[in-house]
């Protein structure tokens, strides 16, 4: 297969998987704002547990702590 042949379906599987996602995020029965707050606390969450040897802070969640155990 020519290159050009591989750069024109990339380009369309893109745009198609793009025009997809676009009409998910607009959808009148999509939780938007729940994902991208959820999204938001999981990164928040996760950023806080990888910091936590340098600040010193501790991470509870879940049922599991992990105070102490680094």
């Amino acid at each position: 297969m020519s290159d050009s042949l591989v750069t024109a379906t990339v380009t369309v599987l893109t745009a198609i998987i793009g025009v997809a996602v676009i009409a998910v995020i607009l959808s009148r029965g999509s939780n938007t704002t729940g994902v991208l707050g959820a999204g938001g606390s999981s990164f928040a969450q996760s950023l806080g547990s990888a910091l936590s040897p340098i600040t010193g802070a501790s991470f509870t969640g879940g049922g599991v702590s992990l105070a102490g155990s680094l």
